[in-house]
């Protein structure tokens, strides 16, 4: 049983990037054991808290060690990754030398409203992941565009095509995390 970390990069309510995570979820093996990390409390990183780090930190760092592999999904902000998804980056990947994101798997897949997709924070967090020593699926891309043409009222997807992708993208990265296991 694979344990996968899901982080979303918007902190709103009823976000369509939470909608996407949980469409391709959907599409995991039946036994992946599935956490929602929640990024949105977490103090901002601060260098001076390596020595003490806030409960918070620990608590996070400890969820991000536990996970076996992550999907990241982001809206996109300023052509670039929220605040709070580089935040998060930073908590667990600090003290210096003691990251915890290192040879984890990940997918990475943006969304926005417009129709360029979040494609700039998607490629944004992939040279952070770079960095963080997190292998990471190339394939299939997933740049979501007008997401808030393709969830009904209550953020599932509204048409068929969108509802599949979606799926067949964690069945695919199920079988690319295996590769890591």
């Amino acid at each position: 049983m694979t344990k996968y970390g899901v982080i979303v990069g918007s902190t709103r309510k009823n976000s369509y990037s939470e909608a996407v995570a949980k469409a391709i979820v959907k599409g995991l093996p039946a036994d992946a054991e599935v956490t929602f990390l929640n990024i949105k409390d977490l103090p901002l990183y601060n260098q001076d808290y390596d020595e003490n780090s806030p409960e918070a930190y620990t608590t996070f760092r400890n969820e991000v060690a536990a996970q076996d592999a992550f999907i990241f999904v982001t809206p996109e902000h300023n052509r670039s990754i929220t605040a709070a998804l580089k935040n998060a980056l930073d908590v667990a990947s600090r003290p210096w030398g003691q990251s915890v994101w290192g040879g984890k798997p990940a997918l990475v897949a943006s969304q926005s409203i417009s129709g360029i997709s979040g494609v700039l924070a998607n490629h944004v967090l992939r040279q952070s992941l770079v960095f963080l020593d997190m292998p990471t699926m190339q394939q299939p891309e997933v740049y979501i565009g007008q997401s808030d043409k393709l969830f009904d009222e209550n953020l599932e997807p509204n048409n068929e095509g969108t509802k599949d992708f979606l799926a067949s993208v964690g069945a695919q990265f199920s079988q690319f995390a295996a590769k890591f296991a």
